[in-house]
């Protein structure tokens, strides 16, 4: 995922956003959270003291899409809400909201596109999960 960083990264300078306030591959990625001490994330944009951008990039190949996927979303939600809270208690000071990013590559394979089966013992689940595949 470092090459994904190296293109955002990219992006933000040319954007007018100078590289000495873009910090990534472990140089200082920690933000305070509010449901645990800190978060670390792929890439952060800290200028003047103010929390312009956080990312995280993922990714995923096979074999076990069923676990492993499930686990990255609620790994993207919780990452969102401990973001979003600390920023609420003001956390990152006077920031005004940061932009947050979540850039997830998944295997094109068989077993990304194949139909997950629903069970739906007490209630229907959502029509969009009927018949999709991870891919989907």
């Amino acid at each position: 995922m470092d090459e994904f960083v190296n293109l955002f990264t990219e992006a933000i300078t040319q954007a007018g956003i100078p590289e000495q306030f873009v910090y990534y591959r472990k140089n200082a990625v920690e933000l305070p959270g509010y449901f645990r001490r800190t978060q670390e994330w792929d890439l952060l944009v800290i200028k003047d003291n103010t929390l312009v951008a956080a990312v995280e990039a993922k990714s995923q190949v096979g074999p076990s899409f069923g676990n492993n996927f499930n686990n990255r979303m609620e790994e993207a939600m919780g990452s969102a809400l401990d973001l979003w809270t600390a920023y609420r208690e003001r956390a990152y000071l006077d920031s005004p909201q940061p932009f947050l990013g979540y850039f997830f590559m998944l295997e094109d394979c068989a077993s990304s596109n194949r139909p997950v089966s629903v069970k739906e013992p007490h209630f229907k689940v959502f029509g969009d999960f009927v018949g999709a595949s991870y891919m989907r």
